[in-house]
């Protein structure tokens, strides 16, 4: 690969950047973009992630942010039927007897309705639409192979250095080459301290958490629902397309290494979620078979960050979504992009 000049780079080709350079090649498909992938598109976090969408959002800019990210992939799916998209009925199970709390956390277009309590008298239960769940790798691949001629994806390729200067942003390349744009936006997942842009990215404040989910062996019938359980944050999803359910429960264990989170489930792992399973769904914790173990960036407002990075406008950070970078990617995708600079003399934002 020789040295290569391009309008706009994108670091990372997890969902968001995907999402980012699908986003620039709509507004102007004049400007070239060049998706940088140390592995293979789709593989990092995308890889491990549930991909569950529900329309809720603690704080406005979440909750406009979701509904946005909701019409998205309600078009997406609508003008290619054939994603990895998975539309499922959702009920949320909460402590608090009160309606209005709840409903202050979920979208109107989530359509909640009180349906009573569970057997056991303890918690609410109400039913809503709008959710769904995706196989994030394989809609991350299926969409980069439809990006236009003016956007390329070179996987292998890591990033070694960013430097800025006058005529934009020189990328050093795993390969030993160089990379030119004239603007970059940075969206490497939990992969924050990696040496190119830890310190542009320290401001930030960011930390990366581990993300812990069991699979369990118990097909799914098809009226099964998308349950949330709000009092931890937790949900089972029934994945019919894969014959099983999966359970994601809060875990504790900060500051971790994605690229040390090689072992799949620890014992310690495993007694944690079966535990937090066995709250909700008792009959379920003897069909645990296996899990998936990952981390996420989650930023100290409980909100994605979406800004400029060193006071340049030609450097953009696009991540830290608390664990909702599936479900928050078109609307971070459409912010970075608002935020870029004109490039070559085009206007990339409109």
């Amino acid at each position: 690969m020789n040295d290569i000049d391009t309008d706009v780079a994108v670091v990372g080709a997890g969902i968001v950047g995907c999402l980012v350079a699908r986003e620039l090649a709509r507004r102007s498909p004049a400007v070239s973009v060049r998706v940088l992938e140390r592995t293979i598109a789709g593989s990092g976090a995308s890889r491990h992630s549930a991909g569950v969408h529900f329309p809720r959002g603690r704080t406005r800019r979440v909750r406009e942010m979701s509904s946005y990210s909701q019409s998205y992939y309600e078009a997406l799916l609508a003008e290619q039927p054939t994603l990895p998209i998975y539309p499922v009925r959702m009920s949320v199970h909460s402590s608090n007897a009160d309606s209005q709390h709840v409903r202050d956390s979920y979208l109107d277009r989530a359509h909640l309705v009180g349906v009573g309590r569970t057997p056991a008298g303890t918690t609410c239960v109400w039913h809503g639409a709008g959710s769904h769940y995706a196989d994030v790798s394989m809609l991350v691949t299926a969409l980069t192979r439809r990006l236009p001629e003016s956007v390329r994806c070179y996987e292998g390729v890591g990033v070694t250095s960013v430097e800025q200067d006058d005529d934009g942003v020189t990328l050093g390349l795993s390969t030993g080459r160089a990379l030119h744009a004239g603007a970059v936006v940075l969206a490497p997942g939990p992969w924050l301290r990696a040496r190119a842009w830890a310190a542009l990215l320290a401001p930030f404040a960011a930390r990366v958490k581990k993300v812990v989910a069991l699979h369990i062996d118990r097909r799914p019938d098809s009226d099964d629902r998308l349950t949330v359980f709000e009092d931890d944050d937790s949900f089972l999803l029934p994945m019919a397309p894969s014959g099983r359910w999966l359970f994601s429960h809060t875990n504790q264990d900060w500051d971790v290494d994605p690229d040390e989170i090689r072992g799949g489930l620890s014992a310690r792992d495993l007694a944690t979620a079966r535990d937090c399973l066995a709250e909700h769904a008792p009959a379920m914790v003897d069909r645990v078979a296996g899990g998936r173990v990952f981390c996420d960036a989650y930023s100290r407002a409980g909100e994605p960050i979406v800004s400029t990075v060193d006071g340049s406008r030609r450097v953009v950070f696009a991540g830290a979504a608390n664990g909702s970078g599936y479900r928050l990617a078109p609307a971070m995708a459409a912010q970075a992009v608002d935020l870029l600079t004109p490039v070559s003399g085009r206007r990339i934002i409109g």
